[in-house]
This record gives structure tokens, sequence and C-alpha cells, in this order.
């Protein structure tokens, strides 16, 4: 147990924003501490593919939206530390809700999930009340309690096929998966205009021109970009699928239209292979997250020692909205989907 005394200290050296004000001896290790940590608390860490590659590398298990919800799931640690953003840690405590989730920095949210406001969408899915609804998991657990079914980028196409045909969707909130969905699967949906504003900046012209210059390189891009990003892609797929293919492809360049940080995993797994950054439409010359990028080792340390920032919910929320994760969930196992 935390000691109540220390828990209250760490609760008044909360900013505003949801993290822990506290200075970090800069002569800790920080690896070993965050080690003994999870042995002393019985914890576990699941990191996105996105997160820095320090607090990967310290991670119990790394994966995409579906793997982290499944991992979720089967874990049998008393509290989950989630290296991610707002909505996937809501995802663990929604899947847990008898147990700690802590997430390093409250303010790492999402724009794909701020651009569908459950207030306006609830009046939105009144206009069509026959329709399913299916949500993209990158959204907050309220609207997730006006969903059906969730997906994820890997089981998308079994979800949305999964629906009868002749039964209308509503797709939200991602507009640019929800209109790569029609064109594979066929299905006319009606799609909340929402995006992620990390897949919406890459540049037509500097990804055409880099290709030019790696002209046996594969552009391989993740269903949240624009689709005329997407036409030009070799590959299209989840941030585990874009993994997978670049370990199993034999080209030996891949330029990686998504968040920079899964660049990491794929040099771990094929380090004689070159991978390149989808440039931006800015002046960076990568493409960050930068909601992703607010939890640091030092705060993943933090909310461990304190455990806190914790996420909580409403039991109303944690009921209703585990409904579509249990059931994309179950049409995931019989689909043959495994982290």
């Amino acid at each position: 147990m935390v000691d109540e005394q220390i828990v209250n200290k760490a609760i008044s050296s909360l900013d505003l924003y949801g993290f822990l004000n506290i200075d970090v001896d800069p002569t800790l290790d920080l690896v070993e501490e965050i080690q003994k940590l999870k042995k002393e608390k019985n914890a576990i860490i699941l990191a996105h593919y996105y997160q820095e590659s320090e607090i990967q590398d310290v991670a119990d298990y790394i994966g995409d939206s579906l793997g982290l919800a499944q991992k979720a799931v089967s874990t049998d640690a008393e509290m989950i530390v989630f290296a991610g953003v707002h909505f996937m840690a809501e995802t663990a405590k929604m899947l847990n809700p008898g147990k700690k989730v802590v997430l390093p920095d409250l303010k790492a949210g999402c724009s794909l999930a701020d651009s569908c406001p459950p207030h306006i969408f609830r009046k939105f899915k009144e206009k069509y009340p026959d329709h399913v609804v299916v949500s993209y998991i990158n959204c907050t657990a309220e609207l997730k309690t006006l969903t059906d079914i969730c997906c994820t980028s890997s089981n998308a196409e079994s979800i949305i096929n999964s629906v009868p045909e002749g039964k209308g969707i509503i797709f939200a909130p991602d507009k640019n998966l929800g209109a790569f969905l029609q064109k594979k699967t066929g299905r006319d949906m009606i799609l909340w205009n929402g995006a992620c504003m990390v897949h919406e900046i890459f540049s037509h012209e500097k990804i055409t021109k880099l290709m030019i210059r790696h002209p046996n390189a594969k552009f391989i891009a993740h269903p949240e970009c624009e689709a005329h990003i997407l036409e030009k892609a070799h590959f299209i797929g989840s941030t585990t699928q874009l993994l997978k293919y670049t370990q199993n492809d034999s080209a030996d360049t891949f330029i990686v239209a998504t968040e920079s940080g899964i660049l990491h995993q794929m040099e771990l797994a094929s380090p004689n292979k070159t991978f390149i950054p989808a440039p931006p439409n800015n002046q960076c010359a990568c493409n960050d997250c930068p909601h992703m990028k607010r939890n640091t080792m030092e705060k993943l340390y933090l909310s461990m020692k304190y455990e806190l920032p914790e996420i909580i919910l409403d039991d109303y929320v944690i009921t209703e909205g585990r409904k579509c994760i249990d059931r994309m969930l179950e049409i995931s196992a019989k689909a043959g989907f495994k982290m």
C-alpha cells in the first residue's frame, strides 16, 4: 500500500494539466527504478507503438489499439500503467474496473477523439435510429456508450462485414478510415467528419519526391491517412500490420506514413533495413503525435511511484461503454485476430 501522506503530497503536486509537478533526481537510473516498482506493485506497463523508444524498451507489452485492448483483458497485474493516450487508458479501465489504471500524463489526449464530442454525436445519431454505430476505438469512453461495436484499424474490415447486409452503418469518428473501409467493403456508410491531426499532415508532394529518390523503396501507410496519400501506397495497414509487412517483405527500404514512433520497433525487428518517416506538410523532418510524446520516462516513473494520475470512470460509462468493446473482441476472436 502507498503511504497516505505521500499520496496526499503527490496529489497536491498535480498541476492543472494532470501530471505530477515533482522534480526527479537526475542521477536516478529510471529503468532500474521502474523495474523495481513493477515488481513491488505488481504492475504492468502497456505501451503503444507511438511512444518514445525509451518507454517502449521498458514496457511489458507494446502494441496497437487492438493488441493493447486484448492484453488489458488478459493481465493479472494489480495496476495497469498505460503509456499511451487518454482513450486507451479509459479502455483499459473499462475492461478492468476493479484494477487501478494510471496514465503518466492526463493531457495525453487525442485529436481524433476530440473531433467527436459525445453530446453532439448523440443528436447526430438520433437522425438515423435504425443504423448500427461502429466507432473506431480512438474515441472517448462516453462515445463508446453510444456505440454498438468498436473497431480498430486492424479489425475494422471484419467488424464492418459482421454487420448484416442492408443494415445502415454510422462510422465514427475517422472519416479517412471510414472512406477506406467503404472502398474495401463496398458498404455505404454515413461518416462522421473527424480526423487525426497526425495522419492528415503528410505531404503528397514531398512523399512523391522521396519515392523518386528511392525508387526501390516500398511506401506503406496507415488507413487514417487521406485518400490521396493512400492511393500511392504499396501497402495499407494498422501499425502492427505495417510492422509485420516490413519484416516479411523483401524490400530493404520503406517510407512509412504513420506516427514515427513505430520506426523504433521496425528497426529492432529488421536492423538491416532502412526506414524513412514520410514527411509532413511542415518544417519538421518527421511526423510525431504531440499527445503521445507528452509521456516521458520521468512521468512514467512518477505515475508508478505515486499511482497517479488515476483513470476514474462512472459506473454507467464502464458498464455501457464496455459492451461495444466486448462485442469487438468477440468478433475479432472469431475472425482469428491475435496479439
